[in-house]
């Protein structure tokens, strides 16, 4: 049970993130590629460049 739920748990604060940067996308200077930067937001955090415009993104 408990598994489960952290599970679930983990998968919403995926989308949550993914959708804040969705709608914080237009502060970052990518013109292009937003569903799919906001999907792959997790593995792309490795890049320098894209970590910079995904706090750009969140945070304003």
């Amino acid at each position: 049970m408990f598994m489960e739920l952290l599970g679930l748990g983990a998968i919403v604060l995926y989308f949550l993130i993914a959708l804040r940067f969705w709608q914080g996308f237009h502060r970052t200077y990518y013109t292009q590629s937003r569903f799919v930067l906001s999907v792959l937001w997790l593995p792309l955090l490795m890049n320098k460049s894209y970590r910079e415009n995904f706090r750009r993104a969140l945070l304003g």
